[in-house]
């Protein structure tokens, strides 16, 4: 079944009066329960594409269609509706606050959520991540790859069906990237649709298939050997 669906879609970007293409007529197709991995250099459109699908940044021209539902006519208020149930975030950085317990972090999403879970619910999710003896710990004392694992319980508390992942191994050294790795690929065989961008070849083989951008357009895809 096809979850998303991207038509033609570019993105311009105005730099007073200068045009800079990042995105040039892109089209693809994402099936349910996919592992996509998209690579390609600083400037080849990767991060726009991904701003697009999580519903961060419209596309100057074409469409984009979730579960056949056209996002790219939507309003602002349209798109945050589907970041909060359709869509978790994965960032390179983690982008947790620093002040709040893991266990507080990853309820946050819960505040902007119309069905919210109570805190067993949450402790649930840390504990599946491997993080049950850390729920009272601040990220300045998590290393970093528990620091990445609460990152992506709080992607998973609204149940997203889709996880979408920004160099999420890019801080971690390999050892321990390898066990995200492994985290996102368990997430995906239990249903959830991954797209990630990574610079590392050796991640992307853990995708099962690959697209690689310059230039804003996509130069080639394929399996990614996972």
């Amino acid at each position: 079944m096809t979850l998303i669906e991207i038509q033609n879609v570019e993105k311009i970007y105005h730099l007073g009066s200068v045009e800079v293409p990042a995105l040039r007529g892109v089209s693809l197709q994402i099936e349910e329960g996919e592992f996509v991995a998209i690579m390609g250099p600083s400037g080849s459109g990767k991060s726009t594409l991904m701003n697009i699908l999580g519903c961060l940044d419209r596309p100057t021209r074409g469409v984009y269609r979730l579960d056949g539902v056209d996002v790219s006519r939507l309003g602002d208020s349209g798109r945050a509706r589907i970041r909060n149930r359709r869509i978790g975030f994965v960032f390179q950085n983690f982008n947790l606050l620093p002040q709040m317990s893991a266990l507080r972090n990853v309820m946050l999403p819960m505040l902007y959520s119309p069905h919210r879970k109570d805190g067993r619910a949450v402790r649930e999710i840390l504990s599946k991540l491997g993080l049950a003896e850390r729920l009272r710990h601040r990220p300045s004392e998590l290393s970093g790859g528990e620091q990445q694992r609460v990152a992506i319980a709080r992607a998973l508390i609204n149940d997203p069906p889709i996880l979408l992942a920004d160099e999420p191994t890019g801080n971690l050294d390999t050892a321990t990237g390898g066990e995200i790795m492994t985290v996102l690929r368990r997430l995906n065989e239990e249903g959830r649709t991954i797209i990630m961008i990574t610079h590392e070849v050796d991640i992307a083989r853990h995708a099962r298939r690959a697209l690689h951008f310059r230039d804003g357009m996509i130069e080639w895809e394929g399996a990614a050997g996972g």
